[in-house]
Protein backbone atom coordinates (compact mmCIF):
# COMPACT_ATOMS: atom_id res chain seq x y z
CA UNK A 1 0.00 0.00 0.00
CA UNK A 2 0.98 3.62 -0.52
CA UNK A 3 -0.53 7.07 0.00
CA UNK A 4 -3.38 7.87 -2.36
CA UNK A 5 -3.48 11.09 -4.36
CA UNK A 6 -6.84 12.25 -5.70
CA UNK A 7 -6.82 14.95 -8.37
CA UNK A 8 -8.58 15.93 -11.60
CA UNK A 9 -7.93 18.30 -14.50
CA UNK A 10 -11.22 20.08 -13.77
CA UNK A 11 -9.53 21.79 -10.81
CA UNK A 12 -7.74 23.98 -13.38
CA UNK A 13 -11.04 25.08 -14.94
CA UNK A 14 -12.38 26.97 -11.93
CA UNK A 15 -11.27 30.55 -12.62
CA UNK A 16 -12.66 33.49 -10.64
CA UNK A 17 -11.08 36.13 -12.83
CA UNK A 18 -7.82 37.91 -13.60
CA UNK A 19 -5.75 38.67 -10.53
CA UNK A 20 -7.78 36.53 -8.14
CA UNK A 21 -5.42 34.82 -5.67
CA UNK A 22 -7.40 31.55 -5.68
CA UNK A 23 -6.35 30.85 -9.25
CA UNK A 24 -5.76 27.82 -11.48
CA UNK A 25 -2.00 28.31 -11.17
CA UNK A 26 -2.28 27.16 -7.55
CA UNK A 27 -3.26 23.63 -8.52
CA UNK A 28 -0.72 23.62 -11.35
CA UNK A 29 2.00 24.38 -8.81
CA UNK A 30 0.75 21.58 -6.54
CA UNK A 31 0.64 19.17 -9.47
CA UNK A 32 4.26 19.93 -10.31
CA UNK A 33 5.23 19.15 -6.73
CA UNK A 34 3.38 15.83 -6.89
CA UNK A 35 5.26 14.90 -10.05
CA UNK A 36 8.62 14.91 -8.24
CA UNK A 37 10.61 11.66 -8.21
CA UNK A 38 10.09 11.19 -4.48
CA UNK A 39 6.34 10.84 -5.11
CA UNK A 40 6.44 8.77 -8.30
CA UNK A 41 5.31 5.58 -6.57
CA UNK A 42 2.23 7.07 -4.92
CA UNK A 43 -1.15 5.75 -6.04
CA UNK A 44 -2.61 8.59 -8.13
CA UNK A 45 -6.33 8.43 -8.86
CA UNK A 46 -8.95 10.56 -10.59
CA UNK A 47 -11.29 12.43 -8.27
CA UNK A 48 -14.90 11.40 -9.02
CA UNK A 49 -17.93 13.67 -8.98
CA UNK A 50 -19.69 13.78 -5.64
CA UNK A 51 -23.44 13.33 -5.85
CA UNK A 52 -25.97 15.95 -4.80
CA UNK A 53 -27.06 13.51 -2.09
CA UNK A 54 -23.51 13.30 -0.68
CA UNK A 55 -23.05 17.07 -0.66
CA UNK A 56 -26.53 17.57 0.81
CA UNK A 57 -25.54 15.65 3.92
CA UNK A 58 -23.86 18.88 5.04
CA UNK A 59 -25.38 21.61 2.86
CA UNK A 60 -29.07 22.17 2.31
CA UNK A 61 -30.21 20.61 -0.95
CA UNK A 62 -31.69 23.96 -1.94
CA UNK A 63 -28.27 25.58 -1.62
CA UNK A 64 -26.49 22.78 -3.53
CA UNK A 65 -28.97 22.95 -6.42
CA UNK A 66 -28.82 26.75 -6.40
CA UNK A 67 -25.03 26.74 -6.81
CA UNK A 68 -25.25 24.23 -9.66
CA UNK A 69 -28.00 26.26 -11.35
CA UNK A 70 -26.02 29.50 -11.01
CA UNK A 71 -22.97 28.16 -12.86
CA UNK A 72 -22.87 30.42 -15.94
CA UNK A 73 -22.47 29.37 -19.54
CA UNK A 74 -19.89 32.14 -19.91
CA UNK A 75 -18.35 34.85 -17.80
CA UNK A 76 -18.61 35.04 -14.02
CA UNK A 77 -21.41 34.98 -11.48
CA UNK A 78 -20.49 36.48 -8.08
CA UNK A 79 -21.90 34.79 -4.97
CA UNK A 80 -20.03 37.09 -2.58
CA UNK A 81 -17.41 39.82 -3.08
CA UNK A 82 -14.57 37.26 -2.99
CA UNK A 83 -16.21 34.22 -4.56
CA UNK A 84 -17.45 33.66 -8.10
CA UNK A 85 -18.66 30.93 -10.39
CA UNK A 86 -17.37 30.38 -13.92
CA UNK A 87 -18.42 27.69 -16.44
CA UNK A 88 -15.96 25.18 -14.95
CA UNK A 89 -16.79 25.81 -11.30
CA UNK A 90 -19.57 23.27 -10.86
CA UNK A 91 -17.55 20.25 -11.94
CA UNK A 92 -14.48 21.37 -10.01
CA UNK A 93 -16.45 21.89 -6.79
CA UNK A 94 -18.26 18.56 -7.07
CA UNK A 95 -15.01 16.70 -7.76
CA UNK A 96 -13.30 18.46 -4.83
CA UNK A 97 -15.98 16.92 -2.59
CA UNK A 98 -15.84 13.65 -4.51
CA UNK A 99 -12.10 13.36 -3.90
CA UNK A 100 -12.60 13.32 -0.13
CA UNK A 101 -15.51 10.87 -0.35
CA UNK A 102 -13.48 8.52 -2.57
CA UNK A 103 -10.51 8.77 -0.23
CA UNK A 104 -12.68 7.68 2.70
CA UNK A 105 -14.11 4.73 0.79
CA UNK A 106 -10.64 3.58 -0.27
CA UNK A 107 -9.16 3.88 3.20
CA UNK A 108 -12.10 2.16 4.87
CA UNK A 109 -11.75 -0.65 2.30
CA UNK A 110 -8.14 -1.13 3.41
CA UNK A 111 -6.59 0.09 0.15
CA UNK A 112 -4.41 2.63 1.99
CA UNK A 113 -4.06 4.41 5.32
CA UNK A 114 -3.52 7.93 3.99
CA UNK A 115 -4.69 10.19 1.19
CA UNK A 116 -4.09 13.70 -0.12
CA UNK A 117 -6.83 15.41 -2.13
CA UNK A 118 -5.17 17.87 -4.49
CA UNK A 119 -8.28 19.72 -5.61
CA UNK A 120 -9.83 23.17 -5.60
CA UNK A 121 -11.87 25.22 -4.84
CA UNK A 122 -11.10 25.04 -1.12
CA UNK A 123 -13.99 24.41 1.26
CA UNK A 124 -13.57 25.28 4.93
CA UNK A 125 -15.37 28.65 4.78
CA UNK A 126 -18.50 27.19 3.14
CA UNK A 127 -21.30 27.07 5.71
CA UNK A 128 -24.30 24.74 5.46
CA UNK A 129 -26.44 27.31 3.64
CA UNK A 130 -23.91 29.62 1.95
CA UNK A 131 -20.56 29.74 0.24
CA UNK A 132 -17.99 32.43 1.02
CA UNK A 133 -14.28 33.15 1.17
CA UNK A 134 -13.38 31.38 -2.12
CA UNK A 135 -15.35 28.28 -1.02
CA UNK A 136 -18.49 26.76 -2.59
CA UNK A 137 -18.95 23.39 -0.83
CA UNK A 138 -17.21 22.28 2.34
CA UNK A 139 -15.14 19.38 1.04
CA UNK A 140 -13.95 18.15 4.43
CA UNK A 141 -17.37 18.46 6.07
CA UNK A 142 -18.97 16.49 3.24
CA UNK A 143 -16.34 13.81 3.82
CA UNK A 144 -16.93 13.73 7.56
CA UNK A 145 -20.63 13.13 7.06
CA UNK A 146 -19.88 10.37 4.58
CA UNK A 147 -17.58 8.71 7.12
CA UNK A 148 -20.22 8.93 9.83
CA UNK A 149 -23.28 7.91 7.82
CA UNK A 150 -21.89 5.38 5.34
CA UNK A 151 -19.05 3.91 7.39
CA UNK A 152 -20.63 4.31 10.83
CA UNK A 153 -17.64 6.02 12.41
CA UNK A 154 -18.42 7.45 15.82
CA UNK A 155 -15.38 9.66 16.55
CA UNK A 156 -14.09 11.73 13.66
CA UNK A 157 -11.53 14.52 14.03
CA UNK A 158 -10.70 17.51 11.83
CA UNK A 159 -7.53 19.57 12.23
CA UNK A 160 -7.40 22.80 10.21
CA UNK A 161 -4.07 24.64 9.98
CA UNK A 162 -5.06 27.12 7.27
CA UNK A 163 -4.24 30.69 8.27
CA UNK A 164 -7.96 31.54 8.19
CA UNK A 165 -10.41 30.08 10.67
CA UNK A 166 -12.56 27.28 9.26
CA UNK A 167 -15.86 28.93 10.14
CA UNK A 168 -17.89 26.72 7.83
CA UNK A 169 -16.56 23.51 9.33
CA UNK A 170 -17.07 24.82 12.85
CA UNK A 171 -20.64 25.85 12.04
CA UNK A 172 -21.45 22.45 10.58
CA UNK A 173 -20.30 20.52 13.65
CA UNK A 174 -20.85 23.04 16.46
CA UNK A 175 -23.24 20.76 18.35
CA UNK A 176 -21.82 17.38 17.30
CA UNK A 177 -19.94 15.95 20.26
CA UNK A 178 -18.64 12.99 18.21
CA UNK A 179 -16.86 15.34 15.75
CA UNK A 180 -13.74 17.08 17.06
CA UNK A 181 -12.71 20.27 15.25
CA UNK A 182 -9.43 22.06 15.93
CA UNK A 183 -8.20 25.14 14.11
CA UNK A 184 -5.03 27.22 14.34
CA UNK A 185 -5.35 30.57 12.58
CA UNK A 186 -4.43 34.23 12.58
CA UNK A 187 -6.79 36.17 14.86
CA UNK A 188 -8.37 38.67 14.71
CA UNK A 189 -8.60 38.16 10.97
CA UNK A 190 -10.97 37.01 8.24
CA UNK A 191 -13.66 35.65 8.66
CA UNK A 192 -13.90 37.08 12.19
CA UNK A 193 -14.60 33.81 13.99
CA UNK A 194 -12.20 31.53 15.85
CA UNK A 195 -11.91 32.91 19.36
CA UNK A 196 -10.60 30.47 21.96
CA UNK A 197 -13.94 30.96 23.72
CA UNK A 198 -15.77 29.25 20.83
CA UNK A 199 -15.89 25.66 22.08
CA UNK A 200 -19.19 24.21 20.79
CA UNK A 201 -20.27 21.39 23.09
CA UNK A 202 -16.67 20.89 24.17
CA UNK A 203 -15.72 19.51 20.75
CA UNK A 204 -14.19 22.71 19.32
CA UNK A 205 -10.57 23.71 19.99
CA UNK A 206 -9.59 27.08 18.52
CA UNK A 207 -5.99 28.31 18.69
CA UNK A 208 -5.92 31.99 17.70
CA UNK A 209 -2.47 33.28 16.70
CA UNK A 210 -1.52 36.94 16.72
CA UNK A 211 -0.26 38.66 13.61
CA UNK A 212 3.46 38.02 13.22
CA UNK A 213 3.46 34.65 15.00
CA UNK A 214 6.40 32.50 13.97
CA UNK A 215 7.46 28.87 14.20
CA UNK A 216 8.38 28.65 17.87
CA UNK A 217 5.13 30.07 19.25
CA UNK A 218 3.06 28.13 16.69
CA UNK A 219 4.63 24.83 17.72
CA UNK A 220 4.20 25.60 21.43
CA UNK A 221 0.51 26.35 20.96
CA UNK A 222 -0.11 23.22 18.90
CA UNK A 223 1.69 21.01 21.43
CA UNK A 224 -0.05 22.64 24.38
CA UNK A 225 -3.64 22.66 23.06
CA UNK A 226 -4.58 20.80 19.87
CA UNK A 227 -2.43 17.70 20.27
CA UNK A 228 -3.52 16.88 23.86
CA UNK A 229 -7.17 17.51 22.99
CA UNK A 230 -6.92 15.26 19.94
CA UNK A 231 -5.23 12.53 21.97
CA UNK A 232 -8.02 12.71 24.54
CA UNK A 233 -10.68 12.45 21.81
CA UNK A 234 -9.19 9.17 20.44
CA UNK A 235 -10.35 9.59 16.82
CA UNK A 236 -11.20 6.72 14.50
CA UNK A 237 -10.24 8.84 11.48
CA UNK A 238 -8.42 12.17 11.15
CA UNK A 239 -9.12 14.76 8.44
CA UNK A 240 -6.74 17.63 7.71
CA UNK A 241 -7.82 20.94 6.24
CA UNK A 242 -4.41 21.56 4.73
CA UNK A 243 -4.02 25.26 4.10
CA UNK A 244 -0.52 26.64 3.59
CA UNK A 245 -1.24 30.38 3.75
CA UNK A 246 0.32 30.75 7.20
CA UNK A 247 3.66 30.66 5.35
CA UNK A 248 5.76 33.79 5.71
CA UNK A 249 5.65 34.48 1.95
CA UNK A 250 1.88 34.31 1.63
CA UNK A 251 0.34 37.58 0.38
CA UNK A 252 -3.04 37.23 2.14
CA UNK A 253 -1.96 36.90 5.77
CA UNK A 254 0.70 37.82 8.30
CA UNK A 255 1.98 34.71 10.05
CA UNK A 256 5.60 33.64 9.65
CA UNK A 257 5.66 29.86 9.33
CA UNK A 258 8.01 27.99 6.99
CA UNK A 259 7.56 24.76 5.06
CA UNK A 260 9.29 22.85 7.87
CA UNK A 261 6.45 23.83 10.21
CA UNK A 262 3.89 22.19 7.96
CA UNK A 263 6.01 19.06 7.88
CA UNK A 264 6.28 19.20 11.67
CA UNK A 265 2.54 19.49 12.37
CA UNK A 266 1.81 16.76 9.81
CA UNK A 267 4.28 14.42 11.51
CA UNK A 268 2.63 15.04 14.89
CA UNK A 269 -0.81 14.29 13.48
CA UNK A 270 0.45 11.18 11.67
CA UNK A 271 1.82 9.95 15.01
CA UNK A 272 -1.58 10.40 16.67
CA UNK A 273 -3.29 8.67 13.74
CA UNK A 274 -0.91 5.76 14.18
CA UNK A 275 -1.71 5.54 17.86
CA UNK A 276 -5.48 5.83 17.76
CA UNK A 277 -6.90 5.00 14.31
CA UNK A 278 -4.61 2.55 12.52
CA UNK A 279 -2.85 5.48 10.82
CA UNK A 280 -5.99 6.50 8.89
CA UNK A 281 -5.59 10.13 7.86
CA UNK A 282 -7.02 12.17 4.95
CA UNK A 283 -5.77 15.59 3.88
CA UNK A 284 -7.53 18.04 1.58
CA UNK A 285 -6.00 21.20 0.11
CA UNK A 286 -7.32 24.51 1.40
CA UNK A 287 -5.45 27.83 1.04
CA UNK A 288 -1.91 28.83 0.12
CA UNK A 289 -1.46 31.67 -2.37
CA UNK A 290 2.25 32.16 -2.90
CA UNK A 291 3.14 30.02 -5.90
CA UNK A 292 6.70 29.42 -4.69
CA UNK A 293 5.86 28.57 -1.09
CA UNK A 294 2.79 26.46 -1.89
CA UNK A 295 4.51 23.54 -3.70
CA UNK A 296 7.32 23.52 -1.12
CA UNK A 297 4.78 23.29 1.71
CA UNK A 298 2.87 20.54 -0.07
CA UNK A 299 6.12 18.63 -0.49
CA UNK A 300 6.91 18.93 3.23
CA UNK A 301 3.34 17.94 4.15
CA UNK A 302 3.13 14.96 1.83
CA UNK A 303 6.61 13.71 2.79
CA UNK A 304 5.33 13.27 6.34
CA UNK A 305 1.87 12.06 5.31
CA UNK A 306 3.31 9.06 3.48
CA UNK A 307 4.84 7.94 6.78
CA UNK A 308 1.33 7.07 7.94
CA UNK A 309 1.84 3.89 5.93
Amino acid sequence: MTTLIFSHKSAENHDMGHGHPECPNRIKAVTRALEADRFKNLDKREAPLATIEQISRIHSQIYVEQIIDLVPQEGLHQIDPDTALCPGSGEAAMRACGAVVAAIDAIMAGESNSAFCAMRPPGHHAEPSRGMGFCLFNNIAVGVQHARIVHNLERVAIVDFDVHHGNGTQSAFWSEEDVFFASSHQYPFYPGTGSAKETGVGNICNVPLAEGTGSQHFRRKIEGTILPALEKFKPQLIFLSAGFDAHSRDPLANLHLEEEDFGWITSKLVDIAGEHCDAKIISSLEGGYDLTALPNCVTAHLTELVKAM
